[in-house]
């Protein structure tokens, strides 16, 4: 039941955060003040040069993904004048900044000279929904992830809007408000890989009646279907080859878990400690033996069948 629970709760979380994605999008009116939770100790980092490593991969992410939904959303107003057979599709097709992607926090406006840059957002849209509320690793909670890229472009590009200097590489850590989160039980930690199997195999399974799954994870997940022993394996084998996509290093960094640990983190405490133990070497990345061993799985078997994985893709 908390397994189905849990899968529930990411489905909202997900249909919630790709709300925000197009609401951000608008960029009209500015939210200028941000509520401060009380700030919870800080764990220290005895590799500073692997905390620059991951902050720098995560903002790269957040350019990649803010890049794909601007080409998203120029293709689909291409492709509406071009089915609607618009008078006005010459002026669309010669403004030059659908022609630019821009990073998270920027957004394309033409300069004196008629040339498409890409600024800072302006104004961000006023938000009063309190589940676009959005807290950063600085623990503190800002009114929507629009505001938080504003703020680290600003600093970015020496604005004397900027914050101060800890704002230059300002990252979300969850959604929703900043707060306390309890400790996770050791009965509750003991449990928690059965029940993270059981999760990505229900996201795995919903994804295929959806037909979102490539060729090669589809075939997983029907061999899933049939084979009980191939169940909980394949469904972690398709969530850390899918983690790894972006530049599959063969690495999942503690930032390319964000899809994961985001949307659950203010509604599932023990999310967080359990990743954070996945990294068993503490080297911010985790491995896919590091993965399944966490998910207590036979790791060796994941490593074969991920490399079959990788060269059908390729």
């Amino acid at each position: 039941m908390r397994g189905r629970l849990l899968f529930l709760v990411l489905m909202v979380a997900v249909v919630c955060t790709a709300d925000a994605e197009r609401h951000r999008r608008r960029h009209r009116r500015l939210r200028t003040t941000t509520t401060e939770a009380p700030r919870r100790p800080q764990p220290p980092r005895e590799d500073a040069e692997a905390e620059h490593l991951e902050l720098g991969m995560a903002e790269r992410m957040d350019e990649r993904r803010f890049q794909e939904a601007e080409k998203a959303r120029v293709n689909e107003i291409l492709n509406e004048n071009s089915n609607e057979g618009n008078s006005d599709n010459d002026m669309f097709i010669d403004d030059p900044c659908l022609k630019v992607h821009c990073s998270a926090g920027r957004v394309c406006e033409i300069d004196e000279h008629g040339d498409a840059v890409c600024n800072c957002i302006k104004e961000c849209p006023y938000e009063t929904d309190s589940r676009r509320k959005v807290c950063t690793h600085h623990n503190e909670t800002w009114s929507s992830d629009c505001e938080v890229y504003r703020q680290r472009c600003l600093c970015l590009d020496n604005s004397e809007l900027c914050r101060g200097p800890q704002y230059h590489h300002v990252q979300i850590d969850y959604y929703g408000a900043c707060r306390e989160m309890p400790p996770c039980t050791e009965s509750e930690m003991s449990d928690f890989p059965r029940r993270m199997r059981d999760w990505l195999f229900n996201i795995m399974r919903d994804m295929a009646e959806r037909r979102e799954l490539s060729e090669h994870f589809l075939r997983m997940e029907r061999e899933a279907e049939s084979n009980l022993t191939r169940r909980w394996t394949n469904a972690a084998i398709w969530k850390w080859c899918d983690l790894d996509a972006h530049d599959n290093d063969r690495f999942v960094s503690r930032h390319e878990l964000f899809p994961i640990r985001a949307p659950l983190m203010a509604l599932e405490h023990c999310i967080g400690p359990f990743l954070d133990l996945c990294d068993e070497d503490n080297d911010h990345r985790i491995t896919l033996a590091e993965w399944g061993k966490c998910l207590q799985l036979d790791e060796y078997e994941l490593e074969d069948r991920c490399d079959e994985l990788t060269d059908a893709a390729s």
